[in-house]
């Protein structure tokens, strides 16, 4: 089994501008090889395989950083043009931005040389590096991916491989209903209904975020204040989106511990974020984020998780007596079955008839 953790690094000067040059190198070697590949295709029609090593010599600078970074950054590349040719809709490989990509690199564990020892990580060709370790793990270093964020703090993502865990099952099954106002709305086979409250992390706090983007904007390009003002902006971002993945970690979390069998909704965000009216709460909600939980800690936990038909009509069918009442508009939240005259609860009933799924 496969697992990650996360943890903080506190590199000193050195160490940061050796993960800056990493950080960059394998950012130029994604984009060299990625306009490579489109100039050779343009011209014979077919696939160029090239390596980091060929670029070497033309850029001798990329010897001075790690050479599993370069060969990470071509199995991205890789990674992305085969999910382009599987999915057209996920979009072309696009070229990495120095502002705007997240500055990171991966690198492998051979041979025992990325450990962790008296608090500290030891990693290739940069030696020790600063870490707190707030939780330990069993098993073997598989890679591990350091990354910067935009204000400025480093982190370490650890893969290890680790024996695999007997799952304990349990009876319970769950079907869950997505919204916006309530985050989730649950019903379980013992009847248990509930509704989880959206945090809405970015819509409380959005004046503050507003007036430090005002403060950015008045800011004179390349000057201290703006680099000041640009780090309080990150920093809100960076807390907003903490908070917003604290409430999906716990959820998913607490729905994966109590049930065997998880039904959700399968809602198109990209279609749904179309709604201007609705686009600024969908994206605060974070549902794709939330299934996505959902499916590596069921994978973990040996449970079932059943997406529901994105077309199944689990508003418009009465959890009671079965009968179809047609669409009804997003205002109507409650009403009373024309057949059975049993009162619906829009969110409610859809979490039921999502239940009904659970096999």
């Amino acid at each position: 089994m496969l697992k990650a953790y996360k943890y903080r690094l506190y590199p000193n000067e050195e160490q940061k501008n050796y993960f800056a040059n990493c950080f960059g190198c394998a950012r130029f070697i994604y984009n060299q090889m990625l306009s490579d590949k489109i100039d050779h295709y343009k011209e014979t029609k077919q696939m160029l395989n090239n390596t980091p090593a060929q670029y070497k010599e033309a850029f001798p600078f990329m010897k001075a950083v790690d050479s599993l970074a370069l060969a990470n950054a071509q199995q991205n590349l890789e990674r992305a043009y085969k999910n382009f040719f599987r999915d057209k809709s996920i979009g072309f490989p696009k070229f990495k931005s120095k502002h705007r990509s997240k500055a990171s690199y991966t690198t492998n564990n051979q041979g025992g040389n990325i450990r962790i020892e008296d608090g500290k990580i030891k990693l290739p060709k940069i030696g020790c590096v600063k870490l707190v370790q707030h939780r330990t793990f069993q098993g073997k270093i598989k890679s591990c991916t350091i990354s910067m964020n935009k204000s400025g703090n480093y982190f370490i993502s650890i893969l290890v491989e680790s024996a695999d865990e007997t799952p304990q099952l349990v009876e319970r099954k769950i079907g869950i209903d997505l919204g916006i106002s309530d985050f989730a709305i649950t019903t379980n086979d013992l009847g248990e209904t509930e509704k989880h409250k959206n945090p809405k992390p970015l819509y409380k706090s959005e004046k503050k975020l507003k007036k430090a983007q005002r403060s950015l904007s008045l800011k004179q390009k390349g000057g201290k204040n703006r680099n000041k003002a640009r780090l309080k902006v990150a920093k809100k971002h960076e807390k907003i989106a903490n908070q917003r993945k604290d409430f999906l970690h716990k959820l998913s979390k607490k729905i994966t511990d109590e049930n065997q069998v998880i039904v959700i909704e399968t809602l198109s965000s990209k279609n749904l974020m179309k709604n201007h009216k609705l686009a600024k709460s969908i994206g605060d909600a974070g549902w794709y984020e939330f299934v996505r939980q959902l499916e590596y800690k069921s994978k973990q936990k040996g449970r079932t998780l059943i997406k529901a038909d994105r077309f199944y009509p689990s508003s418009q069918v009465c959890s009671s007596c079965g009968h179809r009442d047609g669409k009804k508009p997003l205002n109507i939240r409650e009403w009373d079955c024309p057949t059975c005259g049993e009162y619906l609860d829009r969110d409610i009933n859809a979490s039921k008839n999502l239940l009904a799924l659970a096999k």
